[in-house]
């Protein structure tokens, strides 16, 4: 397929802008037209710094401040800049500097502008995160200091039975940091796609039995198990399993009110040279409305009632179970509360 310059660049997402050695604008890309709110046919010709209209908050112009045409003849470029708009939306600016031969003059400048959107809400997420991890820290760790301070203050004065109360609610304190490491790392991983599983087969009973155990022991509701003796042996990765199925036993446990429900059953997916296993979570709450399920899984929703938390437990569970080849799904339950189903895949056909 073969191009004009000018067909080419309005492929791009970017704006592109190109002037030569006397500020004479060339061409100007459809992205450009839209970003700047010119029309491309009247300003090819006009001098860039009249049509195109890039400052900083000191007033500033993008072209006297970078100064393209000057510096050493090695220079190539002109790196990414933060600017304002026309409208007052923030973009991002490069350039590239352009020679008709190697440490010959410039001839011409290419400016490539991108809305700087993109980039606040990377900030926001940023500093959605930071708070909402300073906040879940904070209460364990003053946990951890008080009691500390108590027994290191207090030591000969503590019976046994109060030393142990003191040294069990700090064990708690600590795996529950532990617990919000590992979900940050995770995040992280699910992200940049480097999370890793140590997958092997599982008997999914048997770590079923051993998470409703452990939350059951500090949980003020009931938890109730239904699963056949003999299930599908899963290809999963235990440790991961059992974070996500107690993050959802213990998400249904905080905003149903009533008995937890969980159900496993062989379940049966296309590419897999075995069943896998389905689990149906019921809890007794209002449930989640058909129209805020999507947002469910994003990063940072705390709806649903929620109070506290990081808004990352649902976003992990979706993150590992698809990691693993299942699914997750939110329906109603019987009781009017919400049903979480998720599917968990047997052996593999590779």
């Amino acid at each position: 397929m073969e191009w004009e310059a000018g067909e080419a660049v309005d492929v791009l997402a970017d704006g592109v802008v190109i002037f030569d050695r006397n500020e004479t604008v060339v061409l100007v890309n459809r992205a450009a037209e839209q970003l700047f709110g010119v029309d491309r046919s009247k300003v090819v010709g006009a001098q860039f710094v009249d049509v195109f209209s890039l400052t900083s908050n000191d007033g500033r112009t993008w072209l006297e401040y970078n100064a393209p045409f000057l510096g050493p003849s090695t220079r190539t470029g002109v790196p990414e800049q933060s600017w304002v708009l026309p409208d007052g939306n923030e973009c991002l600016v490069t350039a590239r500097i352009i020679r008709d031969e190697p440490l010959g003059p410039p001839t011409g400048v290419a400016v490539s502008v991108r809305s700087g959107r993109g980039r606040a809400r990377l900030d926001r997420e940023r500093s959605d995160l930071v708070a909402a991890v300073a906040h879940e820290l904070r209460s364990p760790l003053t946990g951890v200091k008080g009691f500390v301070q108590a027994m290191l203050s207090r030591w000969t004065r503590l019976n046994d039975e109060q030393k142990l109360l003191m040294l069990t609610t700090v064990h708690a304190d600590a795996d529950r940091l532990s617990r919000l490491i590992t979900e940050l790392l995770d995040v992280a991983r699910l992200d940049t796609g480097r999370l890793s599983l140590a997958r092997r087969g599982s008997d999914v009973r048997v770590l079923l039995e051993r998470i409703i155990t452990n939350v059951q022991a500090g949980a003020p509701h009931d938890i109730e198990l239904e699963a056949p003796t003999q299930l599908p042996e899963v290809y999963i990765d235990p440790d991961k399993f059992t974070q996500v199925v107690t993050n959802v036993v213990e998400n249904a446990i905080r905003h149903g009110g009533g008995t937890v429900r969980v159900k496993a059953e062989p379940w049966f997916n296309e590419g897999w040279t075995t069943d896998g296993v389905r689990l149906t979570i019921d809890d007794e709450g209002e449930g989640i409305p058909i129209e805020m399920r999507r947002r469910v899984f994003t990063k940072f929703w705390t709806g649903h009632g929620a109070r506290g938390g990081t808004g990352l437990g649902l976003y992990l569970v979706n993150g590992i179970a698809r990691a693993h080849g299942g699914q997750v799904t939110i329906l109603d339950a019987p009781s009017g509360g919400a049903r979480i189903v998720m599917d968990w895949p047997g052996q593999p056909d590779f």
